[in-house]
């Protein structure tokens, strides 16, 4: 689904890290681990298109790209379910309800109040939920645990393990000590201007 061939990105003529190489599976997690300040928010940018690699090739067989990164992406004025239809009316999608997704993610009791009166957390479930909305073969997420409580860690891992068993692919870049519990999961150690497999 995946292939990454040699590629960095410089900043100031000096390499955020070493050439990469790597290639994902259909099914299969690429777990991108690292002190912050590493790389790991840049390699997912690159990943996504939306950095320029200095070299190296990447090559992706996906149909379709869901990235969820830092800023989510979040309609502070919209309500949490005018957020969830939005995403899936752009998409055209009627793979879920709006109301199914607000209460996988467990927002039901604030699904009519505006995003920007929600906590951390919960913005951070409303962005990840819309997922189950967006055709997409590879999800590409950075720090899709932080700020989330357990029930919130649960959702991703959830997410994650039905995506995977359909056939879908993700990156995951995380700092913390939690793994995803998929059998078909890789992981890369960023290390400022290194890499460690």
């Amino acid at each position: 689904m995946l292939a990454v061939s040699q590629i960095t990105l410089e900043r100031h003529f000096q390499p955020v890290f070493e050439p990469l190489d790597f290639h994902l599976d259909r099914g299969a997690v690429l777990l991108i681990t690292g002190a912050n300040g590493c790389g790991k928010t840049t390699l997912i940018r690159l990943l996504a298109g939306i950095l320029t690699p200095t070299s190296g090739t990447l090559l992706s067989s996906a149909q379709g790209t869901a990235y969820v990164g830092h800023s989510l992406a979040i309609k502070d004025d919209l309500s949490v379910a005018e957020n969830v239809r939005f995403v899936r009316d752009f998409h055209d999608t009627r793979r879920h309800s709006v109301d199914e997704v607000i209460f996988r993610a467990g927002l039901h009791r604030v699904a009519h109040q505006p995003a920007r009166t929600l906590s951390a957390g919960q913005r951070k479930r409303c962005a990840l939920v819309r997922l189950l909305l967006i055709p997409a073969e590879l999800w590409l997420l950075d720090e899709p645990y932080s700020s989330l409580d357990d029930e919130g860690i649960e959702l991703v891992d959830g997410l994650l393990a039905e995506h995977v068993q359909l056939g879908g692919s993700c990156v995951l870049a995380s700092h913390g000590r939690h793994r995803p519990g998929i059998k078909d999961r890789t992981e890369i150690e960023l290390i400022s201007g290194a890499h460690r497999l």
